[in-house]
């Protein structure tokens, strides 16, 4: 991996900072007039973005944020965003986006324990939490960036297009290295509270070159639209730092991606590399069905899918419908972005794939013994992207990372050829009459039946300590909860699928309960 090498000093290394690697880079090699991002009716130039970034440096600066403050970040999917994030990086303090769905308490939760010391805010997100501010024990300062006019109505805030404004364009960087933190991502919280994830400044130029130029050959010719949201780190790769990294141009999607809006900016941008996930590509897929109208996906050069297992299913229905191959793979928010994946013209359906170059994998019992190919273990994985740690959890570093290794927490087997196959959460797995069940195989098998949309399969307890399988089932436009629907359900399972895998218990729901990175969360379902 080539990285940014200028003075060693001593006790510092090799200073590196990341807002070199992604923005001035660029300018440096000619490309300062060329859009670097769309979004709505604004362009943003390479030349604007960096001079953007520098500002929001300065004006931190002047604040007395200094290296290594944490800068929490509650800000849609817009130029301030990556100009913010890089602003805060490039002074060598440490950004901190999360989740623009939450509430106010899981933000007082963030900032607490983060202790950011300065929050910037879209407008509508900061009027979320505005009457809490006492409860924020670290908070300093709050930047509010307008949505609609260009003034901000709280007198305790400050306006963040004036306070920028003012600032010089013209940064110097500081002494920062490839090991220094640069941001924190907090996990989706699929269990208990969500935990910072501490990544450091080299981060994101290793997963680039590990994914985004090994299995996508991402250019500067390459234009990406990532439905998923740049808080999120499958997000921050696809629409930020992977096209940044190449040169290329990112479209942002401020709103909520539904699949109407999502198929508008395809057809208006033209993007060559689209990113979803897999709920996301089933209501594409019902609502072409659904439609007379025939979407527009020609530029697309390749999709890709993340955040849960892809169906067999859904990528031959996508491709018969468009003729886009659905490349799907597996990351988390603690190695950044994807390890491992399907490849251009490799692609095995319903597979994760094969190892990223720059990664390996491994598959081990529960005493850390690897298992032959064929056999379901916990998964393993090293890569230089991994996280330093997570903040502030003594005992769950001392479980997660061990050595080089990270325990990503999901099950799985790897056949001869290479290709894993994706079983299900290490809490989620299901034993049913004494054998194990993965309730991703027979979540899989229910979206095969054309009146099913989703489905979640758990495990409940019916007394006596004895486990049944339950899913939770959300159905197609068209198609009405019966017991004779549910009947027929548990037939076609039972006619694909061993008999001890055919739920139980089948239960229509309007909607799965699912993390921001699209996870279902199996453990709201057993709590019903």
């Amino acid at each position: 991996m080539a990285v940014q090498h200028t003075q060693i000093y001593r006790g510092i290394g090799n200073t590196y900072n990341a807002a070199y690697r992604f923005i001035d880079s660029n300018v440096e090699r000619g490309l300062g007039n060329k859009i670097a991002i769309y979004c709505g009716d604004r362009t943003v130039t390479y030349a604007q973005l960096q001079a953007s970034v520098n500002q929001v440096g300065n004006a931190l600066l002047g604040l007395n944020v200094g290296m290594e403050d944490r800068v929490l970040m509650m800000c849609l999917d817009t130029p301030e965003f990556i100009e913010s994030f890089f602003g805060i990086i490039k002074i060598g303090a440490v950004a901190v986006p999360v989740n623009t769905q939450m509430g106010a308490s899981d933000y007082e939760y963030f900032l607490n324990n983060s202790r950011a010391k300065v929050l910037i805010a879209h407008q509508s997100l900061w009027d979320l939490v505005k009457d809490q501010r006492d409860r924020f024990v670290f908070l300093k300062h709050v930047i509010v960036i307008p949505e609609n006019a260009d003034n901000v109505t709280d007198s305790d805030v400050i306006n963040y297009n004036a306070w920028k404004g003012a600032a010089s364009d013209q940064l110097d960087y500081p002494l920062t290295g490839t090991n220094d933190p640069a941001f924190w991502l907090y996990s989706s919280g699929s269990t208990g509270n969500p935990k910072g994830i501490v990544h450091l400044q080299h981060d994101m130029e290793y997963a680039f070159e590990s994914y985004a130029k090994n299995i996508l050959g991402i250019s500067q010719n390459d234009i990406t639209f990532s439905a998923s949201k740049l808080y999120f780190a499958y997000g921050l790769g696809n629409g930020m730092y992977f096209p940044l990294g190449a040169g290329a141009s990112t479209v942002l999607l401020p709103a909520r991606p539904t699949p109407e809006l999502v198929f508008e900016v395809i057809e208006k941008y033209r993007p060559t590399i689209y990113f979803g996930v897999p709920t996301l590509y089933a209501a594409m897929i019902s609502l072409q069905e659904r439609t007379e109208r025939k979407f527009d996906l020609s530029s697309v050069r390749v999709a890709v899918s993340a955040g849960e297992a892809l169906p067999a299913h859904f990528y031959h229905r996508f491709k018969e419908l468009y003729g886009v191959d659905i490349l799907d793979g597996i990351g988390s928010s603690e190695a950044l972005h994807i390890f491992i994946s399907n490849r251009i013209g490799d692609i095995r359906p319903g597979s994760t794939g094969k190892v990223v170059p720059g990664y390996e994998a491994k598959i081990v019992d529960e005493s850390g013994n690897a298992l032959p190919p064929g056999e379901v273990g916990d998964l393993m994985i090293k890569g230089d992207s991994i996280a330093e740690r997570y903040w502030n959890l003594h005992e769950e570093n001392k479980r997660k990372f061990v050595g080089e290794w990270l325990h990503t927490g999901d099950k799985y087997s790897m056949d001869k050829d290479g290709y894993f196959w994706y079983s299900g959460r290490s809490d989620d797995m299901l034993k049913v009459g004494g054998i194990w069940v993965s309730p991703v195989e027979v979540e899989n098998t229910l979206v095969q039946h054309e009146a099913v949309l989703e489905a979640g399969v758990v495990g409940v307890d019916i007394g006596n300590g004895l486990i049944q399988s339950k899913a939770y089932v959300v159905l197609k436009d068209g198609y009405k909860p019966s017991d004779e629907l549910a009947s027929e359900l548990q037939e076609f399972v039972r006619s694909k699928l061993a008999h001890y895998k055919t739920p139980k218990i089948i239960e229509f729901i309007d909607e799965l309960p699912k993390t921001a990175s699209g996870k279902i969360q199996r453990f709201r379902l057993r709590a019903r």
